[in-house]
């Protein structure tokens, strides 16, 4: 099994390595987490968002596998509880044994690339800065897995 974020950023502040590394470190051997960073497309004030996006796209497209079970991360994705997502990883681990996750860059993801994805989530309603989502969803894998697993680290 393998859990593989595509992240559009890089040059992280310390504090967001920090917090991701030790959430990645506890995730069992069989639930390993790799996070590999895209670099985003310049933002330049005569270049659409939208052609932007597309060009974030083509590296997305080039790192994922294509066995890969997508989930990209979307503020108007689909909202679920801790329990919902780790069936939800469950669920992605038995159909194709790997899971990739996207995180967009600071105008989102590809509208096109978007329908190519599995599943849209949302952590939140609210727009979180992209350092953040980092080691949220961190700190969300390890719980799921950890309630999985049968471990107290989750308590309701």
């Amino acid at each position: 099994m393998s859990l593989l974020i595509l992240a559009l950023g890089t040059r992280m502040p310390a504090w967001v390595d920090s917090g991701f590394s030790e959430y990645a470190k506890r995730m069992p051997r069989e639930w390993a987490v790799e996070l590999v960073e895209l670099k985003p497309e310049k933002r330049e004030a005569r270049r659409p968002a939208a052609q932007l996006l597309a060009l974030e796209a083509a590296r997305i497209r080039s790192a994922w596998g294509k066995d890969h079970y997508k989930i990209m991360l979307d503020e108007r994705g689909r909202r679920c509880d801790t329990p919902a997502f780790a069936r939800k990883l469950e669920d992605a681990r038995e159909r194709r044994g790997r899971i990739c996750f996207v995180i967009g860059s600071a105008d989102g993801i590809d509208a096109g690339i978007k329908q190519e994805a599995d599943l849209l989530l949302s952590l939140s309603s609210l727009t979180l800065p992209h350092g953040l989502v980092r080691v949220i969803l961190a700190e969300q894998l390890y719980r799921a897995v950890t309630l999985l697993q049968g471990h107290p680290y989750h308590r309701v």
